[in-house]
């Protein structure tokens, strides 16, 4: 039977993969997109590898049937903990062209051609940081390289809060950037390991050097993502293109429409829908 072609599935713990549609779209603007924030159950970071697991296929399963045949995890705490498993045991049990793909592997196939050090940090939650998937995706692609890593428990908070532009802000962005740097001197890019840290990337420049690169993987998933889709027609050929977007959440869809708004620049008009 012949599969029908539906939208491209973005999925997120909460707002931040917002940061990762969003330069999909801009990139990719033909394709219809269903957005799935998972917003009644975030954050992600500070959960348990099996109850991150377990929430994460709650939701791919949504957009599967909704007709997503290939899904995003624009999650770096969903890609830590929950896509291998997802991938290696739960995608031959769909049947058809299902494919779900994350944001870490993309980001550590380029980010070693960025230092010239060959020192890179990576600012993540706890959550990522525990699971080591940047440090082992890295050296994969880029064995001379050094990572260092370091948790920044408050920062999702500090935007899902709207005060990621707040003096506030200043004190735990400044503690977390200095740690980094005390692990070593010769950082000179920092992974960006959360799809919300975009929005604190000009307070975070205010505490770097000059000449540190930042890294946030919007734009990386984007440029990853299509050239995924022009070596795979046969996955592209199932999604949709009409242009259209749509967004579901678990929480409340009037919160979720204003903090959306913030990250897209944009009226964004939710659905509320149960995932259990």
């Amino acid at each position: 039977m012949e599969q029908q072609a539906g939208p491209i599935g973005i999925f997120d713990s909460g707002y931040g993969g917002l940061s990762v549609f969003k330069e999909i779209r801009k990139r990719l603007p033909q394709y219809d997109y269903l957005y799935l924030g998972d917003n009644g159950r975030a954050p992600y970071g500070p959960r348990s590898f099996q109850t991150v697991y377990k929430y994460t296929k709650q939701c791919i399963d949504y957009l599967f049937r909704q007709n997503c045949h290939l899904i995003i995890l624009a999650c770096n705490t969903a890609s830590a903990k929950a896509l291998r498993t997802i991938q290696q045991n739960d995608l031959p049990k769909y049947g058809g062209q299902k494919k779900v793909l994350g944001v870490i592997r993309p980001t550590a196939e380029v980010v070693g051609s960025l230092s010239k050090t060959k020192k890179i940090g990576v600012l993540a939650t706890s959550g990522t940081v525990a699971s080591r998937s940047y440090e082992i995706e890295i050296k994969s692609f880029f064995p001379e390289v050094e990572v260092f890593q370091e948790a920044c428990p408050m920062w999702v908070s500090l935007v899902e809060n709207n005060a990621h532009e707040s003096p506030e802000a200043d004190g735990f962005i400044k503690k977390n950037v200095d740690n980094l740097f005390q692990k070593s001197s010769e950082i000179d890019s920092i992974i960006l390991g959360c799809t919300h840290y975009p929005l604190l990337i000009n307070k975070i420049r205010q505490f770097v050097p000059h000449d540190v690169n930042l890294i946030p993987q919007g734009k990386i998933v984007a440029d990853s993502l299509a050239d995924y889709l022009e070596r795979h027609p046969e996955i592209k050929t199932l999604c949709s293109e009409h242009g259209q977007s749509r967004f579901l959440t678990t929480g409340s869809s009037g919160f979720f429409n204003r903090q959306a708004g913030i990250f897209l620049g944009e009226k964004v008009h939710s659905e509320f829908i149960r995932v259990t």
